[in-house]
């Protein structure tokens, strides 16, 4: 007996395009926030401080090399949605953004707290 399967669809309410509001939003956000943690990071190293995240640490030689890692950072942020968003997982895709918003708010807050 010879048994055939169908594909499974999913319905088209659970998609939508990777660059809707909600997205242009949340990477807009995304920017503003690794940007504030960059500038705020760069005043606390020429005011004597030291970064406490090991990785950023790497960078800390030169502005342009904060400035990349910080870049780097944000495409990072936009290609793991994207990803996300082709393999039908639209909550991580988001989740991406806001846990990266979080973290770079997080760090702005101690930086500033401990100038």
């Amino acid at each position: 007996m010879v048994t055939t399967f169908q594909p499974m669809t999913y319905p088209e309410a659970t998609s939508h395009r990777f660059w809707d509001r909600e997205n242009c939003v949340l990477f807009t956000a995304n920017a503003a926030f690794s940007t504030a943690d960059f500038v705020v990071t760069k005043d606390n190293l020429h005011g004597g401080g030291q970064e406490l995240n090991p990785v950023t640490r790497v960078f800390t030689g030169s502005t342009a090399g904060l400035a990349v890692n910080f870049a780097g950072e944000t495409v990072g942020v936009v290609g793991l949605s994207y990803i996300f968003h082709k393999t039908g997982h639209h909550k991580l895709e988001r989740a991406v953004a806001m846990l990266n918003i979080s973290a770079s708010g997080g760090a702005v807050a101690y930086d500033l707290a401990h100038r």
